[in-house]
C-alpha cells in the first residue's frame, strides 16, 4: 500500500519521523567516512564482530539494569582499542576480527545463560527500530559526524598512508599504531550506533556500500570521501522518504536503495574509474 502525498506529509510532522530522519541526516555525515576506512584496511568482516560485541554489551546491560545501548556503545570501543595492538599487518586486523567476533558471541552466550536474562529481548535490540531514535542516539550520531570527518581533515595525510600502505606510513614517520587505534575505536562505536537505524544485519547500508561506490567516482582519498559523504546523504534520505511512501520498513529499504546505488555507479565509463590506493598516495603532496 502506498501511501498519497498528504500523508507523507502528514508523517514528517511527526516527531519520531523527524528524529529519525535527522538521525539519517547524522548518519550520512560521519557513518560513510567509516566506510572508507573499513574499505581501506581491508576489514569489511568487522560488522560482524562489532555485532557480537554489541550483543555482548546487550547482555551486561540487561543484567547490570543500566542502558544496554550505552553498555554495548562501551564494549565496541573497548574491543576496538583491545584488538589495535594485533592489527600489525592488514592480515592481523583480519585475523584479529574473527578472534574478536568467536570471544564475544562466546562470552555473551555465557553471560545470557548464567545470568538467566532473556536472550530474545538481547537479540531484539540488534534489529534496530529508526522510529525509536531517542536523543541520547542522536548524540552519539551527532559527536560522529564532527569527530570522523573532522579526524579525516585534520590528519589526512596520515590516514592517506595508512590506507594505501602501512609499512611506508611507518616509515614516514606516521604514528601508525595510535592513529590505527583512534580509527578501529571509531569504525566499533559507529557501526554499534548505527544497529539501532537499520538493525545490525543491515548496517552495511549506511557504512559500507556509499564507500564502495565513491571509490568508483573519487580520484583521491579526499574525493572518495565527499563522494561517500554525499551518496551517504541521497541514499539516506531517498530510502527514507520511500519507505514511508510505501509503508514498508526502513532497514531493508535504505540496503536497497543503497545497493542500487552501488550497482548503478558501474554504469560510469571505465575511463572514470581509478584504483582505490594508488590515487590516494599521488595526492599527498598537496595534503601538506
Amino acid at each position: 500500500m502506498t501511501l498519497a502525498t498528504a500523508d507523507i506529509g502528514e508523517l514528517l510532522r511527526l516527531l519520531p519521523v523527524q528524529r529519525a530522519g535527522f538521525a539519517l541526516l547524522l548518519a550520512a555525515i560521519g557513518l560513510p567516512v567509516i566506510g572508507v576506512v573499513v574499505v581501506g584496511l581491508d576489514i569489511m568482516p568487522v560488522r560482524f564482530a562489532v555485532m557480537h560485541v554489541a550483543l555482548l554489551g546487550i547482555a551486561v546491560g540487561l543484567l547490570t539494569g543500566l542502558d544496554p545501548m550505552v553498555c554495548a556503545l562501551v564494549a565496541c570501543a573497548l574491543a576496538g582499542a583491545g584488538v589495535a595492538p594485533l592489527a600489525r599487518t592488514p592480515d592481523g586486523l583480519s585475523g584479529a576480527m574473527g578472534l574478536l567476533m568467536s570471544l564475544a558471541i562466546a562470552a555473551a552466550l555465557l553471560v545470557l545463560a548464567v545470568s538467566g536474562v532473556n536472550a530474545s529481548g538481547a537479540f531484539a535490540l540488534l534489529w534496530g527500530s529508526i522510529l525509536s531514535v531517542g536523543t541520547a542516539d542522536l548524540s552519539v550520531l551527532g559527536v560522529l559526524a564532527v569527530i570522523v570527518p573532522g579526524l579525516f581533515w585534520w590528519r589526512r595525510r596520515d590516514v592517506a598512508l595508512l590506507l594505501y600502505d602501512r609499512e611506508l606510513a611507518q616509515c614516514s614517520g606516521v604514528p601508525v599504531r595510535g592513529l590505527t587505534l583512534v580509527l578501529l575505536v571509531l569504525v566499533a562505536i559507529s557501526v554499534a550506533g548505527a544497529i539501532r537505524l537499520t538493525g545490525a544485519l543491515l548496517v552495511d547500508a549506511l557504512t559500507l556500500l556509499p564507500a564502495l561506490a565513491a571509490r568508483r567516482l573519487g580520484t583521491s582519498l579526499k574525493s572518495i570521501t565527499l563522494w561517500a559523504v554525499a551518496i551517504g546523504v541521497g541514499v539516506n534520505l531517498t530510502g527514507f522518504l520511500i519507505a514511508l511512501w510505501l509503508d514498508w520498513p526502513p532497514g531493508p529499504v535504505l540496503v536497497l536503495t543503497a545497493g542500487a546505488a552501488v550497482l548503478a555507479v558501474h554504469l560510469v565509463p571505465e575511463r572514470r574509474i581509478s584504483s582505490w590506493r594508488a590515487p590516494a598516495s599521488v595526492s599527498l603532496p598537496s595534503s601538506h
